[in-house]
C-alpha cells in the first residue's frame, strides 16, 4: 500500500505530513554532511544544533522558564513512574496520587513500591469518567508531590485546569496531550511525557524538571536512574535516539509555523467536537467520559453491543480509517485525533458514523 489512510491509533501516533517529507529527504544523508542523521555522533557539531532546535522549540511553545531543565530520556513514561518516586520521595514522607484511570493506576503502583504513595482522589468506582473535584481531593500539605495524569489515553478524560495542590510540587504525566495546548509549567515541579503521540516517534521522553527540585535527590541512586546525571551531561550521558530528537525538532518547527500551542488547541477543539456532536445527537453511540472531562486527544466511545463494535473496527479498518479499536482493558471505539491527525480524517470518520448507524441501528 502506497496511499496513506487515516490513522487513529493512540501511539505510536500520526504524524505531520510535511515532518515525514522533510525526513524522508534526510533519511539517507543531511545536506551538507554526507551521512543520515541515524549515522552521526551524537556528540558531533551537527548534532549538537538538532539538540538545540529541539530544546528551544520546546522551550518557545511551552514557554519554559529558565529555572526549569528539558531533558530527553529513555525508558517510555513508564520508567518516570518509577524515577519520580526515587528521586523525590525520602523515606519519611509520602506522596499523593490523583487517579483518573489505567496510566495513573500504574504510575501509583511503581510509587508504592518505591515508598509511602496515597490516593489522594479516585474516580474508578464510576469506571474513570471524569475528573475529580477539588472538593474530592484529601491533599497532604507536606506532600513530597502530588502526581496526576493530564489525559487518560485509555479512557479519554482530560483535566481542563490542573489541580490546586498549594505549595506542595506538582508532578504531571501529559504523554498525551502535550502540545496541544498552552501549559503554565511554573505552576509544575515536573512534567514527563512520551514522544509518541504529539511530539515525534516513541523511543523518547520528555522531562520537564524544575531546578530546586533537583536538590531534594538523594544520594546513592543508580547512575541512569538519577536526574542529575541527565542534568550534568545534557541528556548525553549515554547515546541518546538522535534520530527521535531530530523529528521533535521538526515538529516544533511545524508547530510554531502553524501559530503555535493556541492555534493548535483551537483546532483540536474544533475537530473532537465534530465527533462528540455525532456521538451526542443519536442514543446509538455512547460517550464514555462525562462532558466536562472528555478528552480532545481521544475520544471515547461505545455502540449497543460488542458485536457491532467487532463489525464497526473491521468496517472501518476496510474504508481506511485504522486504529479505532477501544484499548483491550475496557473496549469500546477509540478514536486518537493528536495534533497531526487531518480534519478531514476526522470527517470521513464522522460520515462512516452516520452511515454505519443508518445500516445498523
Amino acid at each position: 500500500m502506497t496511499e496513506r489512510i487515516h490513522n487513529f491509533s493512540a501511539g505510536p501516533a500520526v504524524l505531520p505530513l510535511p515532518v515525514l517529507e522533510e525526513a524522508q529527504r534526510d533519511m539517507l544523508s543531511l545536506p551538507g554532511v554526507g551521512m543520515s542523521l541515524m549515522e552521526i555522533s551524537h556528540r558531533s557539531k551537527t548534532f549538537d544544533e538538532i539538540f538545540g532546535r529541539a530544546e528551544s522549540g520546546l522551550r518557545q511553545l511551552l514557554g519554559v522558564p529558565e529555572n526549569y531543565q528539558v531533558l530527553f530520556l529513555q525508558g517510555g513514561a513508564s520508567l518516570q513512574f518509577s524515577m519520580i518516586p526515587m528521586n523525590f520521595l525520602p523515606p519519611e514522607s509520602s506522596a499523593d496520587y490523583i487517579i483518573t484511570g489505567s496510566w495513573g493506576k500504574k504510575a501509583l503502583k511503581e510509587g508504592k513500591r518505591a515508598g509511602n504513595a496515597n490516593v489522594a482522589a479516585t474516580t474508578a468506582d464510576g469506571g474513570f469518567t471524569r475528573v475529580p473535584g477539588s472538593d474530592e481531593l484529601k491533599l497532604d500539605p507536606k506532600a513530597a508531590y502530588v502526581h496526576f495524569t493530564t489525559n487518560e489515553t485509555i479512557e479519554g478524560v482530560e483535566w481542563k485546569q490542573e489541580p490546586a495542590v498549594g505549595n506542595v510540587p506538582l508532578v504531571a504525566d501529559a504523554s498525551s496531550d502535550i502540545l496541544s495546548h498552552p501549559i503554565p509549567v511554573d505552576k509544575y515541579a515536573l512534567i514527563y511525557a512520551g514522544a509518541q503521540k504529539n511530539m515525534g516517534p516513541s523511543g523518547v521522553t520528555l522531562v520537564i524538571v524544575r531546578d530546586d527540585l533537583l536538590k531534594r535527590i538523594p544520594d546513592g541512586l543508580h547512575t541512569m536512574l538519577d536526574y542529575r546525571t541527565h542534568v550534568e551531561n545534557k541528556s548525553l550521558y549515554n547515546t541518546p535516539n538522535t534520530w527521535g530528537i531530530y523529528i521533535i525538532s521538526l515538529v516544533c518547527k511545524w508547530l510554531l509555523e502553524k501559530g503555535g500551542l493556541e492555534a493548535m488547541h483551537r483546532e483540536n477543539e474544533a475537530k473532537a467536537q465534530l465527533i462528540y456532536d455525532a456521538i451526542d445527537s443519536t442514543a446509538f453511540y455512547r460517550g464514555h467520559a462525562d462532558a466536562d472531562s472528555r478528552s480532545i486527544m481521544n475520544v471515547t466511545f461505545r455502540l449497543p453491543s460488542e458485536e457491532l463494535e467487532k463489525k464497526f473496527t473491521a468496517e472501518a479498518t476496510a474504508g481506511g480509517l485504522d486504529g479505532l479499536k477501544g484499548h483491550r482493558s475496557v473496549g469500546g471505539i477509540r478514536a486518537s485525533i493528536y495534533n497531526a491527525f487531518p480534519l478531514e480524517g476526522v470527517e470521513a470518520l464522522v460520515a462512516f458514523m452516520k452511515e454505519f448507524e443508518r445500516k445498523n441501528a
